[in-house]
């Protein structure tokens, strides 16, 4: 009966003529973004971070919700219709989606591939709404040790879970928290590796990071790779899905959205990992999987699914842990930190307004983006055809009128550009920079909580060991770590993550 007092309230707030513009322009933008080959969620969102701290939080964070969700919409377009991906999410779709798309079944791809995700966002909404709270309540009882023991164990889990070498994912955890730790200590107030950089004395801004290695980057890299497009398909064909069709992907669809809400919780999995998980699932499964790589139905339904179900869970460590399992959780957890927020177990207490409208519009924006989506399928192909040397230059110019905007300081448009070249390096050296992106959100989370726990024990660090929630912790952490390095999982790992 709590669970629908909360979810009347939540509808409430999301049914606001506000929110209710705000959650549209999200799924809009989202969708958009996804489309767009070259922009990603993160980087959006990143850009997007300045707009929004002009706004109400419960408004700013629905529009954030709904542009990454939209963005799981919008990647199967241009991946059934382009073999292109907007969104590496839906790299898995474009393998079957664009077959069927040359077949003359592109339109019952889309249709399967909007239903889909409509109906994991629904199913996995109902889920965040149910297991969030549970966890908050768990949550009230952590103390110092098992946060930090907590964030141990999301930063080993974005190693294991991370693409390539496991030793380049400890990498990028280890600078991300070096990355946090510049600036002005908190307890001592002495500045700490800012080179005597004025600018640096409140830390290196998150905006920068994000923009630089996710959006600059991201640009540099499709400029170096030339630019060039696969060929379209013009002819959409019938829209709407056979009964047949309806009846192969039902069993994919349900078991891709259990996959991706099992996996979004994960740190590190999110919607990406569940994709994958769900092709892998349904090839095993299937009679035929002579047919996967030649236009199976299966193989759009479960993976365009199992993201969708995937991006939704990841809130729900977010909110009721103030844990991010992806970096677009780690962004929209600094937007709270900014917007004066403390995320965790307090926000469904303090805050019940925002968690349960936050929730609601969950599927308020699902449902939105599958009125969205298929009628509105030949304008999106129309928007495929805007060049690069269009698009790039005015996604440069935009994130940085919106980092400046911040602080109004030059110095921030100077470190977009540091992390941008730095995110190019990491790419050409096949570094994976999303478990960066973590170590220097959760660094500030990680040590202040290690401290806390030394000071509490009197610099006595059995206390991590004592506790029984941190010592489970440590040991999940310890044995994630040692079953990613063994030589099975090695192999296992370059079978999941092979690139075409």
């Amino acid at each position: 009966m709590d669970m629908l007092g909360n979810l009347a309230l939540g509808f409430a707030t999301a049914t606001s003529p506000e929110h209710l513009i705000f959650c549209f322009l999200g799924a809009l933008l989202g969708t958009l973004i996804g489309i767009l080959p070259g922009v990603g969620p993160t980087a959006t969102i990143a850009m997007l971070l300045p707009i929004t701290f002009t706004l109400p939080p419960t408004a700013s964070l629905i529009m954030l919700a709904g542009i990454y969700y939209g963005a799981q919409y919008g990647g199967s377009t241009t991946a059934i219709l382009i073999n292109l991906p907007g969104e590496a999410s839906s790299a898995v779709t474009a393998i079957d989606g664009y077959q069927m798309a040359r077949q003359g079944r592109a339109g019952p791809a889309l249709a399967i591939a909007a239903i889909g995700s409509f109906a994991a966002g629904t199913i996995a909404t109902l889920l965040v709404a149910a297991f969030a709270p549970v966890l908050t309540l768990v949550a009230i009882e952590f103390g110092p040790a098992e946060y930090f023991s907590l964030i141990t164990v999301g930063l080993v889990c974005s190693i294991a879970l991370a693409h390539g070498s496991v030793l380049r994912a400890l990498a990028m955890v280890v600078l991300g928290l070096l990355l946090s730790v510049i600036g002005t200590d908190v307890y001592s107030g002495l500045p700490r590796l800012n080179f005597g950089l004025l600018e640096l004395s409140t830390g290196i801004n998150v905006i920068a990071v994000a923009v630089g290695i996710f959006g600059v980057a991201e640009i540099l890299r499709n400029l170096s790779g030339g630019g060039e497009r696969s060929g379209e398909v013009n002819k959409i064909g019938k829209l709407m899905p056979t009964k047949d069709d309806l009846k192969q992907s039902t069993a994919p669809i349900l078991r891709g959205t259990a996959i991706g809400s099992v996996l979004g919780i994960l740190p590190g999995g999110g919607a990406l990992l569940s994709s994958f998980a769900s092709y892998a699932l349904e090839k095993r499964l299937s009679r035929h999987p002579e047919r996967f790589g030649h236009g199976a139905i299966e193989a759009v339904a479960g993976p365009e699914s199992a993201n969708n179900a995937g991006a939704q869970t990841s809130f729900i460590p977010m909110l009721t842990l103030g844990i991010p399992s992806n970096p677009v959780m780690a962004l929209m957890l600094g937007a709270m930190l900014i917007q004066g927020i403390a995320p965790g177990p307090s926000v469904i207490t303090t805050r019940p307004e925002l968690f349960w409208g936050l929730i609601a519009s969950m599927w308020i924006g699902n449902l939105m983006l599958l009125v969205l989506n298929l009628p509105l399928v030949g304008l999106w192909i129309r928007l495929l055809k805007v060049p690069y040397e269009a698009l790039f230059p005015a996604i440069i110019i935009f994130s940085a009128i919106g980092t400046y905007a911040i602080n109004g300081s030059a110095f921030d448009l100077y470190q977009i550009s540091l992390f941008g070249l730095l995110g190019y390096m990491l790419y050409r050296l096949r570094c994976e920079p999303a478990p960066l992106l973590l170590g220097f959100v959760l660094g500030p989370l990680l040590e202040e909580n290690l401290r806390r726990a030394m000071m509490m024990s009197r610099g006595n660090p059995a206390i991590f060991f004592d506790r029984p929630i941190s010592l489970g912790l440590l040991l999940v952490a310890l044995a994630l770590l040692v079953v990613s390095v063994l030589p099975m999982m090695v192999r296992r790992r370059k079978e999941i993550f092979v690139e075409d």
